[in-house]
C-alpha cells in the first residue's frame, strides 16, 4: 500500500545543512581504522527475515567474524526498485515469515548485545518507515544501535528534515550516487551524506552481472571525492574474489549483496560466511605492496 501523498513534504525548500561527517560514530571509527591499515572495507548486506528468523539472527552475528567490516540489513519491503529477483526474492521470504520493521530493529538490539563495533546500516525505503511513524523509526533505530540509513527512494528535494533528525540522533543518512546523476544535483545529494558515499558502480539493477566494474570507475570516484571528504563504497555486480580485489584498489569499500543472498539461498548459511572469507582474503590483499 502507498503511503498517503501528505506525509511527503513537498514544499520542503530549506537549503540542506552542510556535510556532518559525525566523527564519534561507529563508520567513522571503522572507516578510520582500516585507513590505517591501508585497506578497504567489506561491507555485506543481507535480509532481515531471510530465509527464516531463527537462520537470519545467527547469521548477523556470525557476520563480522567472518570478515564483515560493516554490515548493511535490508528492511523487506513488497516492491523494491531497486532489487533484482536474488534481493527481491529474500524479502518475499523474510516477509512471508512474520518479518517487521520492529522485528528488525529487535535483531540489531540483539546483535549490540553481543557487538558493540561493527557498523549496522538499514537499507530499504521510504513506505515502512513512514507506516511505523518517521520520528518513531528514528528514535527507535538509534537506541537500538543502527549506525545509518540507506533509502533508496527519499530524493534530496524531500529529505532535508528527515537528514536533520537523524543526525540529531547519531544516524547517518547514506547517499546513493549513480553513473547517470546529473553534476548538478550531486551537491544536494552529497550535502545530506554522512558516513559514507555508496557509489552504484553501473546502470541496473542489484545483482547484474558486469565484469570491468573496477575498469570504469576510476575517473568517476576521483571526481565524487573531490567533492566530499566521505569515503567511498561501491556495490552492484560484486560477485568473486577477483572483482572485490579490484575494487579494493580504487575505493574505500566493496559492497556486495546479491552474491551473498544467492549462496544463502542455494547453499545455506555456512557456504555465505565462506564466501564473506573469500572476498575478505581478497580485499584484505589487495593493496599488498603499494606505498
Amino acid at each position: 500500500m502507498n503511503a498517503p501523498s501528505s506525509t511527503i513534504d513537498t514544499q520542503q525548500t530549506e537549503t540542506p545543512r552542510p556535510v556532518s561527517p559525525l566523527t564519534d560514530s561507529r563508520l567513522a571509527r571503522r572507516f578510520a581504522a582500516l585507513s590505517v591499515e591501508n585497506r578497504a572495507a567489506l561491507v555485506t548486506y543481507v535480509m532481515a527475515g531471510d530465509p527464516d528468523p531463527v537462520t537470519s539472527g545467527d547469521l548477523l552475528a556470525r557476520l563480522p567474524a567472518a570478515g564483515a567490516d560493516i554490515i548493511e540489513l535490508g528492511m523487506p519491503f513488497s516492491d523494491p526498485m531497486a532489487d533484482g529477483v536474488a534481493i527481491q526474492r529474500a524479502g518475499q521470504r523474510a516477509l512471508a515469515n512474520g518479518q517487521t520493521l520492529a522485528r528488525t530493529l529487535q535483531m540489531v538490539r540483539d546483535f549490540r548485545q553481543r557487538d558493540e563495533e561493527t557498523p549496522i546500516v538499514l537499507m530499504g525505503y521510504l513506505n515502512p518507515l513512514q507506516r511505523f511513524g518517521e520520528d518513531r523509526f528514528l528514535q527507535a533505530a538509534a537506541e537500538a544501535g543502527v549506525d545509518g540509513l540507506i533509502l533508496v527512494d527519499l530524493p534530496p528535494e524531500h529529505g532535508a528534515a528527515l537528514t536533520a533528525r537523524a543526525r540529531d540522533l547519531g544516524l547517518a543518512r547514506i547517499p546513493l550516487v549513480a553513473p547517470t546523476t546529473p553534476p548538478d544535483r550531486l551537491p544536494a545529494l552529497l550535502a545530506q551524506g554522512d558516513g559514507f558515499v555508496y557509489r552504484i558502480a553501473f546502470n541496473g539493477v542489484t545483482g547484474s552481472r558486469r565484469l570491468d566494474i573496477a575498469a570504469e570507475l576510476g575517473r568517476a570516484l576521483d571526481d565524487l571525492k573531490r567533492q566530499s571528504p566521505l569515503p567511498v563504497a561501491v556495490g552492484f555486480g560484486v560477485r568473486d574474489g577477483d572483482t572485490a580485489a579490484a575494487i579494493a584498489r580504487v575505493t574505500d569499500a566493496v559492497v556486495v549483496g546479491s552474491a551473498l543472498i544467492e549462496r544463502l539461498a542455494e547453499s545455506g548459511p555456512e557456504s555465505a560466511l565462506a564466501l564473506i572469507r573469500e572476498l575478505a582474503d581478497s580485499i584484505h590483499g589487495a593493496r599488498i605492496g603499494e606505498s
